[in-house]
């Protein structure tokens, strides 16, 4: 069953019945605040670049956690309790300092927040479905992953679905372009140690300024709850229908490296 999801709150159809989906876990009023020097291109202000993501073509994360696909990089988010992989820079994926920000705004203000993130082929289309951006959301890649969340409100599967629904609805158009999308039930996801729900957005961009900004694109969330109650996420948004795109197999792969962080030394 598919439902119709416009926006961070959003209301939806099912079978004949009003079902409101809560915003989840993001926090991004906390991020806005503690992120400020990782947010570059930050209307109505002066910010710091993010600092330059680790160099390397393959390897541990900073937190000293191994990859599980051999020469591919790791990416750890100790706040949100996940640690993932990525192919190797040679393959055009550039993996971020661990509290590098990517972000979409309305009015100025964050809707949707990552941290711990990781951008494949960036730099490869100028125009973008949502030019609200800040930090190293927009950058013309092709592919984001990143982890969120810290909320309490909801379930896990409403968590899981808010997840890869308002990061189509903003990566992808924003509220004032909205993008049409699917958004799949919530499913078990038990993987690596993780325990949670897991469900796909597919999108389709009305918003589309040049050819290479995508047709369509998929969005895949995985949801997790912490013991002291928090909700935390991990996303990947990626472009379909463009040369280069990542294939369902090649998400898949990546999405299969999902596991818990673990502290460095742990």
């Amino acid at each position: 069953m598919l439902a119709v999801v416009g926006a961070v709150v959003a209301l939806a159809v099912i079978g004949g019945g009003a079902v409101f989906f809560l915003k989840g876990g993001d926090d991004p009023k906390k991020d806005d605040a503690k992120g400020s020097s990782q947010a570059s291109g930050a209307p109505g202000g002066q910010a710091d670049k993010p600092a330059p993501a680790p160099e390397g073509n393959g390897g541990p994360s900073p937190s000293g956690a191994q990859p599980m696909v051999p020469g591919w990089q790791t990416q750890s988010s100790d706040e949100h309790a996940f640690t993932y992989d990525v192919p190797a820079k040679s393959d055009q994926w550039k993996v971020f300092p661990p509290d590098t920000m990517v972000s979409y705004t309305e009015n100025g203000q964050p809707q949707v927040t990552m941290r711990g993130t990781a951008n494949f082929r960036e730099g490869g289309c100028s125009s973008s479905a949502n030019p609200n951006t800040l930090g190293e959301a927009g950058k013309g890649q092709l592919a984001t992953v990143g982890t969120t969340g810290g909320g309490k409100d909801g379930t896990l599967q409403e968590n899981a679905r808010n997840w890869a629904g308002n990061w189509g609805v903003f990566a992808y158009g924003g509220l004032g372009n909205k993008p049409k999308i699917e958004v799949t039930e919530a499913t078990p996801w038990k993987h690596n140690g993780i325990e949670g729900y897991t469900a796909t957005a597919k999108v389709t961009v009305t918003n589309r300024g040049s050819a290479c900004v995508p047709p369509t694109a998929i969005v895949k969330s995985i949801a997790q709850k912490l013991p002291d109650g928090t909700f935390h996420g991990w996303v990947i948004y990626a472009d379909q229908g463009v040369p280069d795109a990542l294939t369902p197999d090649q998400i898949d792969k990546i999405m299969n490296t999902v596991r818990p962080a673990k502290k460095a030394g742990a």
